[in-house]
Order: C-alpha cells, then structure tokens, then sequence
C-alpha cells in the first residue's frame, strides 16, 4: 500500500489557498481514481483507493500545518506503511509559481509541515512532490501571502500545477521515483 499526504490546514477559510496545495492534489487524485476521501480518524480525512494494481490510502491531515507528523505518523504505523511508500505533497515559496519538484528524500528546507513529518517518522528519506508557489512581491508578509488565494492568470498557473502534481503522484506508484523525476521535474511553469 501506498500512502500520498497532502499537507494544508482544514476549515473553510483555508480552502482554496496557496498553503493548501497539497490537500488540492489530493482532492484531484481522488477524482482521477474515482474515488473520495469519506473517512475520518487519526487525526485526518482520508480515503482508500487503488491505481495501476495498487492500493492507495489519500490523507489530508487535520492537525494544521506545522502538526501534520502527529497524522502521518499515526496512519502510516496503523496501516504499517514505510517510509518509501509515503509521499508527501506541499506547497514552496523557493520555487516559481506553477513549477513542480519531485525528490525521494532530502531536508525540510524550511517548510515546518514537511519538517513536522520527518520528524515524526525520524527519516529524510521521504519521498516528496513540491508545487511552487512563487515569493510574494513587495511588502505582503509570507504568511499573508501563503494564506492568500490566487486569482486571474495565477490561478491558471496554479491549476495546471495542481494537475501535473496528481499526475506526478500517480506516475510514482506506477513508474517509480526515476521516471517520475525525469518526467515532471520543472523549474518553470509548463507552456
């Protein structure tokens, strides 16, 4: 089984936000493989579906951002889930709006969702899907800005980003991290 976590935070007020880009993912796999996430427990919502053979388990933690380890952690121990079948999707200010990174592991890199996360499963060997977000211009505070919505030409962007991370997430179960990192790695938005 696989487990694919996008990170965010609940509550309406949170829908739709830059910070929420990892629920977002989620949200589209679920529909690309039919399914939905109608399950709550361990902290999150979360929903068992199967793509390319396997069985996939689709969470989005509900402990807010910075405690998102407590939730994957709890699920990944409950369903006995490595750490090389956990992929984790969030948003990042240090890449371009609408790029796309994908990594089988590394640091944090200063996103205290993903740190949380390594933390609580004591390994950087984390697989991951980053989807950028661009650095907010002038003097919007980051945490504005990362709460903020998109909207107008940036919202296209941002779309199109969200697409290409489901389908990065679904290339990993069934091609492997190699191919999916070859495939879908961008610094730049796609044309």
């Amino acid at each position: 089984m696989y487990c694919i976590v996008g990170l965010g935070n609940p509550g309406n007020e949170y829908q739709q936000t830059r910070h929420n880009a990892g629920f977002l993912v989620v949200d589209r796999i679920a529909a690309a493989c039919g399914g939905q996430l109608s399950r709550t427990g361990f902290r999150s919502r979360y929903g068992k579906l199967a793509h390319a053979g396997q069985d996939l388990l689709l969470v989005q933690p509900q402990t807010y951002m910075n405690l998102s380890g407590e939730a994957v952690g709890a699920i990944t121990a409950y369903y006995k889930i490595g750490p090389s079948h956990t992929l984790v999707i969030y948003d990042d200010l240090d890449l371009p709006l609408g790029a796309l990174r994908f990594r089988s592991g590394g640091s944090a890199g200063g996103h205290r969702g993903l740190t949380s996360v390594l933390q609580v499963l004591k390994t950087q060997a984390i697989p991951r899907i980053r989807i950028g977000i661009g650095r907010p211009a002038g003097e919007i505070p980051v945490p504005d800005y990362v709460l903020g919505k998109f909207n107008g030409p940036d919202q296209a962007v941002f779309d199109e980003a969200l697409a290409r991370g489901a389908a990065a997430a679904l290339s990993f179960i069934a091609n492997g991290p190699e191919y999916t990192m070859n495939h879908f790695n961008s610094s730049q938005p796609q044309k």
